[in-house]
């Protein structure tokens, strides 16, 4: 490109190059302003979607029921024969003004759960449960008890899953179990099924 340059011509190409630059560098800051524009509305959407799964995984995960019921020592029990139920126990609590009714049970790593009670060796599921302000249930082998139904693989002793208790006014809470295995067979009519021995 340069080949036929000669030094008589240097004075030329100064003043092309003296004339262009002002154009230059006008387009220059036109395009990085544009570009940075760009950029910065870009990064407010992407912070504005970023934030709304935050807020929405806080909503789900948190504990949403209404003020003065907590649940506690909740441990999910593995069956001793893999394919059978698993029990759950735990302990929920009224602190409110005013009576609630637990209405369903739903178990992370089981396809469905139920509440149940046994009683003098037999077992019968509990559609709802009334708990009255102060009172305190405990969900416990040889009494109520939540089963698990068909339990994943993932679901492994020593590790944790969630149980999710809903109410009958739509208000839910969550709660961690630890998983832990049976420490021998449960008897009873209902064989190595744990918590359905009396």
């Amino acid at each position: 490109m340069w080949s036929g340059f000669v030094q008589e011509d240097l004075p030329a190409v100064k003043f092309a190059l003296k004339s262009a630059r002002p154009f230059v560098s006008a387009r220059t800051i036109s395009l990085v302003g544009a570009s940075t524009l760009v950029l910065a509305v870009g990064a407010c959407q992407q912070a504005d979607k970023a934030s709304a799964p935050q807020e929405s995984a806080a909503a789900d995960n948190g504990p949403s029921a209404k003020p003065g019921i907590s649940a506690s020592d909740g441990h999910f029990v593995l069956p001793v024969v893999a394919g059978r139920p698993g029990a759950v126990y735990f302990t929920v609590r009224n602190d409110g003004a005013a009576p609630v009714k637990l209405v369903g049970v739903h178990i992370e790593g089981a396809e469905s759960a139920q509440m149940h009670r046994t009683d003098g060796g037999s077992m019968a599921a509990v559609e709802s449960l009334d708990i009255a302000p102060g009172a305190q249930v405990e969900f416990r082998q040889g009494g109520l008890h939540v089963m698990a139904f068909g339990i994943e693989d993932s679901v492994k002793a020593s590790g944790m899953a969630e149980l999710t208790l809903t109410f009958s006014d739509g208000d839910k809470l969550s709660m961690p179990l630890r998983v832990e295995t049976m420490g021998g067979d449960a008897g009873g009519d209902h064989g190595a099924m744990p918590g359905m021995g009396s």
